[in-house]
C-alpha cells in the first residue's frame, strides 16, 4: 500500500498536541476514532498527559511504541514543522496538518509553508490548513471539526474531494438530510504536497467509490489533474466538479480581443470539456449530479417520459428539460394503448406528455404498470417521476413500487418531490431513484448523465508537425506584417500586401495587388486600429492617396503620433469573417474560435480549446470547435448562403495551433481577426494580425 492508500486506511494513528478534554478541538480526533469504531491503533501525544480515556497518552513521536502510518498535527503553525521533521524521521507515511497560518495570510506564512515542506521529506502532507479527511467506507475519521459531531455517516459510493475544509462539512450534512451516500471526503485546503490530482487517481482505485465529485478553487498542476481526470474517464468513474471563482473571468486588459473572451473561467471549461469533467454550475448541483451517475445508469438520447399525477408539477419540469434541450413526445400508439389499459374512467390523460395518470400517488399497482410501460417504450431514453402530495400518506409503498421496476430496464428513473418533503426525498434517493426538489436539478441530472454517455476523449493529432525554422524572432509586440509573416511561415494562408511609407508607394501598391484594397496604418503599438480612424477599405490607385493623408490626420489626432508606414492590402469580400487566437494562463496554452470582425468580443459566440502537452490540435478537435459556434450554420450554407472552405479553416486552425505550440512561453498574445473564410474551394485569408513575445 502506498503512502496515500496508507493516510486514506491507517493501520495506526498518532495525534500530536492530543487533548484530554474531548469538548476542545485537540480532544476531537481520539474521541471521534472511537466513537466511530476506528480499529486500528491510536496514539495520542502530549508529555502533559499521561491517559486519554482508556488509551495511553506518549511524550513525545520518540516514545511511540511503533511508527504510525499517519499522524494528525494539532499543533500551531510555529511548532508544525518540528513535530513533521520527527515523524518523517522515524518514518511515518503521511502527516495530516491542520493549523491555520501558512501561505493564506501573506509572505510568512509562505516561509512557513516551504518549511514545513522541507521538513516533511519524503513523508507525504495533508494540509495545511485543512479540516483532514473523512473515510466512511471504513469508518475513519481522522479530523478535529466539528462539523463532523454527526452519531452516524451517509455511506454510499461518491467520493469527494475539497479544497475548502468547511465545504466539506457542509457537504456531508447535506447528503445525510439528502440519503446520499458518499464514500470518502478530503480536504486538501494549501496543498503544500497532496492535490486534487493525488486523491483522484486514488479514488479510481478505489472498490468503493463510483463518482468523484471535487469542490476547486484553483488547479495548481494542470498537466497532473488531466492526466488523473482522464485516467478517471477511462475507468469509468465521472468526475463533477465545482470551480468558483467564475465572476473574476472576464476581462483583462490584453492587445488583442482573444484575452478579453478567453478568461480564466473560460479556460477551466475548456479543460474540464477536455478531460470529461461535468462542470456543477451550482453549488446544489454538486451533490445532486453525483446522485444520479452514482446509479450507473446510461441514457442513450433525449427524449423523457413525465409521469405525474399532478400537471402543474409535470409541466414545471417539461419547459425546464426543455430550457436544455430535452424533448417530451406524446407516447407512441403502443404506448398510449398500455397505459390506458392500466386506468379507466376518464382520470388519466395519456396521449400527451407530462402523462398524467391522476390516481397513480394512491394506486402503487397502478404507477408499477405505468413506470414498466415507459421504460419498456421505444420512444423514451429516460423516465421522470412526479412524486405529488398524495404519496405523502404512504411513502414507503411509493418508493417501493418505483424501486421494484428499477431491474426491468437501465434507463435513468428520477424523481421530482414536488411538495416540500425532504424526507421522502431522501427515502427514494436511498432506494435507488435519485430525487430533487427543484426541477432544475432533474435538467442537471439528465445532463450529466447524458454527457457521461457520449463524451469522446480527444484526439490527439495525427503526428506532431515537423518544427518550421523561424528566424530570430524580436520581442513584444509585433506590427502587422510581421504578425502575418510569422503566421505564413506555420502554413497559415494572409491576405496579399505590401508595406508602403508615401501616397505614390501606395498608389504603386493598389496597382500591383488590382481591384480594390485595404488602407491601415502600421503601427506595433496600435493593434485595435479601427479604433482610432486608422482603417478604410474598398480604395482604388486613384483614391488611396487622398485617403492616406486624411487618415494620417485622423490618426494623429486620436493618438498624438503621426503614422509613418501603412499597410495596402488586397481587399477580401464574399467570405465569412471568424477570429482566430491563442491565449495563455496557469491552466496552459488555449486557442480560440469565434465569430470575428469589429463584433467580436459584443457576440461572443467563442469556442476554446486547450492545447494538449504536445504538438498542437488535431483536425476532429478543430472541426468540432467550428460545430460548437452557434453562428456555425454560416459556414455551413445557411439559407442559401454558399458552404464556406470548412477544410482550408480546420487547416488554418491546425497551423495556427501548431504555431502556439512550437513557440511555447515566448508567445504571450496571437489573433487573426478577421480571417476570411471564402466559399469552399477558395481557402481562407487572414486579414489581420497580432502577435506579443516575451
Amino acid at each position: 500500500m502506498n503512502a496515500i492508500g496508507r493516510l486514506i486506511q491507517p493501520r495506526s494513528v498518532a495525534i500530536i498536541g492530543a487533548s484530554a478534554d474531548a469538548s476542545k478541538t485537540a480532544g476531537r480526533p481520539v474521541s471521534y476514532l472511537l466513537k466511530h469504531g476506528y480499529a486500528g491503533h491510536i496514539y495520542p501525544v502530549n508529555p502533559k498527559v499521561s491517559q486519554i480515556g482508556d488509551l495511553k497518552c506518549y511524550p513525545d513521536i520518540a516514545s511511540l511504541p511503533e511508527v504510525p502510518d499517519v499522524a494528525i498535527v494539532l499543533l500551531g503553525a510555529e511548532r508544525a514543522h518540528v513535530a513533521v521533521r520527527e515523524l518523517s524521521a522515524r518514518g511515518t507515511a503521511a502527516a495530516i496538518v491542520l493549523a491555520s497560518g501558512y501561505t493564506e495570510t501573506g509572505e510568512l506564512g509562505a516561509q512557513r509553508q516551504r518549511e514545513l515542506l522541507e521538513a516533511a521529506g519524503s513523508m507525504r502532507l495533508l494540509g495545511p490548513n485543512t479540516i483532514g479527511l473523512v473515510n466512511l467506507t471504513d469508518k475513519i475519521v481522522l479530523s478535529a471539526t466539528g462539523a463532523l459531531e454527526m452519531d452516524t455517516f451517509p455511506v454510499g459510493s461518491i467520493g469527494v474531494v475539497s479544497q475548502s475544509g468547511g465545504i466539506l462539512g457542509s457537504l456531508l450534512s447535506r447528503a445525510a438530510a439528502r440519503g446520499i451516500g458518499l464514500s470518502k471526503l478530503i480536504s486538501t485546503s494549501n496543498e503544500v504536497d497532496l492535490e486534487l490530482a493525488d486523491f483522484i487517481d486514488h479514488l479510481v482505485d478505489d472498490e468503493a467509490t463510483k463518482v468523484i465529485a471535487l469542490y476547486v478553487e484553483t488547479i495548481r498542476n494542470p498537466a497532473k489533474f488531466r492526466a488523473a481526470a482522464l485516467r478517471a474517464a477511462q475507468a469509468g468513474k465521472p468526475i463533477v466538479a465545482f470551480k468558483i471563482g467564475r465572476s473574476e473571468a472576464g476581462a483583462k486588459a490584453a492587445v488583442s480581443h482573444t484575452g478579453a473572451m478567453a478568461g480564466a473561467d473560460r479556460m477551466y471549461d475548456a479543460l474540464f470539456r477536455q478531460v470529461g469533467v461535468i462542470r456543477a454550475n451550482t453549488f446544489a448541483d454538486l451533490l445532486d449530479i453525483p446522485a444520479a451517475l452514482q446509479t450507473g445508469r446510461r441514457l442513450q438520447g433525449r427524449r423523457v417520459a413525465i409521469l405525474t399525477s399532478t400537471g402543474g408539477a409535470g409541466t414545471l419540469v417539461s419547459d425546464d428539460l426543455g430550457m436544455v434541450g430535452f424533448e417530451t413526445p406524446a407516447p407512441d400508439s403502443a404506448t398510449a394503448e398500455a397505459l390506458r389499459a392500466l386506468q379507466t374512467g376518464d382520470h388519466a390523460v395519456l396521449d400527451r406528455n407530462p402523462i398524467d395518470v391522476t390516481l397513480a400517488g394512491l394506486r402503487p399497482d397502478l404507477l408499477r404498470g405505468a413506470i414498466k410501460a415507459l421504460l419498456s417504450s421505444p420512444g423514451y431514453d429516460a423516465l421522470v417521476i412526479i412524486v405529488g402530495s398524495s404519496s405523502l400518506a404512504m411513502p414507503e409503498l411509493m418508493a417501493g413500487a418505483i424501486q421494484d421496476c428499477l431491474p426491468l430496464s437501465d434507463k435513468p428513473v428520477l424523481a421530482y418531490v414536488s411538495p416540500h418533503a425532504p424526507e421522502v426525498a431522501a427515502l427514494l434517493t436511498q432506494r435507488g431513484v435519485p430525487a430533487f426538489a427543484a426541477a432544475e436539478s432533474c435538467s442537471a441530472a439528465l445532463s450529466a448523465l447524458l454527457h457521461r454517455s457520449t463524451w469522446q476523449a480527444p484526439q490527439a493529432a495525427e503526428t506532431v508537425a515537423k518544427p518550421v525554422q523561424v528566424d530570430a524572432l524580436p520581442s513584444g509586440s509585433l506590427d502587422e506584417a510581421q504578425a502575418k509573416q510569422l503566421f505564413a511561415k506555420f502554413k497559415v494562408p494572409c491576405a496579399p500586401e505590401r508595406v508602403v511609407c508615401t501616397p505614390a508607394e501606395a498608389q504603386q501598391a493598389a496597382r500591383e495587388l488590382g481591384g480594390r484594397v485595404v488602407l491601415k496604418i502600421l503601427s506595433a503599438d496600435i493593434t485595435h486600429k479601427s479604433d482610432v480612424g486608422g482603417v478604410a477599405v474598398n480604395l482604388t490607385p486613384e483614391t488611396i492617396a487622398d485617403r492616406m493623408a486624411s487618415m494620417s490626420l485622423q490618426v494623429q489626432a486620436h493618438t498624438n503620433t503621426k503614422p509613418e508606414r501603412f499597410l495596402v492590402q488586397q481587399m477580401v469580400s464574399g467570405g465569412t469573417e471568424v477570429i482566430l487566437g491563442t491565449s495563455r494562463d496557469a491552466l496552459g496554452t488555449a486557442i480560440l474560435l469565434g465569430m470575428g470582425g469589429v463584433t467580436a468580443e459584443l457576440f461572443q459566440d467563442t469556442s476554446l480549446r486547450l492545447l494538449p502537452e504536445h504538438g498542437g490540435l488535431s483536425r476532429e478537435e478543430a472541426l468540432g470547435m467550428a460545430h460548437e459556434l452557434k453562428t456555425w450554420p454560416l459556414l455551413n450554407g445557411y439559407r442559401g448562403r454558399p458552404s464556406a472552405d470548412v477544410d482550408a479553416l480546420v487547416d488554418a486552425i491546425v497551423a495556427f495551433s501548431n504555431m502556439a505550440a512550437q513557440l511555447g512561453d515566448r508567445l504571450l498574445e496571437a489573433e487573426i481577426n478577421p480571417i476570411f473564410v471564402l466559399p469552399q474551394g477558395q481557402g481562407v485569408q487572414a486579414a489581420d494580425g497580432v502577435l506579443v513575445l516575451a
